[in-house]
């Protein structure tokens, strides 16, 4: 099993990266929160999970330990695939998601796409206190939600036309397309006229933050 990558960033998609090592480029799958930390030709260290199926194998990136732990208790759910599990942590942080598991909020866990009423209620059984208990105090993410709303708030308007590329990615990770596209315009028609290019990561971190916040188009 691979457990972790370090290696050269030769590219960062929206939902995936390419980290070279041994001079082969890997492909990992990982959430909006691992990627942005991701810088082209810098060395980095991604920690990883690695999932087989019968038509495909995957590997999973994750900033730290944490992340990936949580993935992997995840999918020990019923009905909870690596899909399901990277979209749960995509919209909530590990800590997030120990809070509401231990205080059986489903509405938190719902905001996830393609989770209803009876998953939610289903993964707080499984799960129950597999995650551990809550630890630090989210600084990491606080520190990501700035600087996506800085990168909000610098780039310039879109126009009325959602980015193509970031809609795809929410639709990638479970939205519907009408949910992706109100989220994606909410975002950019709120953001400031800097004069500067969009930046891509940042309209896509605030707008799972959008509909993480139970808007739902």
């Amino acid at each position: 099993m691979i457990a972790s990558l370090r290696g050269t960033v030769l590219s960062v998609g929206l939902t995936n990266a390419v980290i070279e090592t041994g001079g082969v480029g890997m492909s990992i799958q990982a959430t909006p929160t691992t990627l942005s930390g991701l810088r082209v030709g810098e060395e980095t260290l991604v920690h990883t999970e690695m999932v087989v199926r019968e038509d495909s194998l995957t590997l999973f990136g994750f900033a730290d330990t944490d992340e990936r732990d949580s993935f992997r208790t995840l999918m020990s759910a019923k009905g909870v695939g690596a899909k399901l599990a990277l979209a749960m942590l995509a919209v909530h942080t590990p800590n997030a998601l120990r809070r509401a598991i231990a205080s059986q909020d489903v509405a938190a866990l719902t905001r996830v796409p393609g989770l209803g009423p009876k998953g939610a209620q289903r993964v707080i059984l499984d799960v129950a206190d597999k995650l551990g208990p809550v630890t630090g105090d989210d600084l990491g993410a606080a520190q990501t939600a700035a600087q996506s709303a800085q990168g909000v708030e610098a780039m310039s308007d879109g126009g009325p036309e959602p980015h193509a590329d970031v809609v795809a990615a929410l639709v990638q990770l479970g939205w519907n397309e009408a949910s992706a596209h109100q989220a994606v315009s909410s975002v950019t028609a709120d953001a400031a006229d800097g004069g500067q290019e969009p930046d891509m990561a940042a309209v896509l971190r605030a707008s799972l933050r959008w509909l993480g916040g139970g808007h739902r188009g």
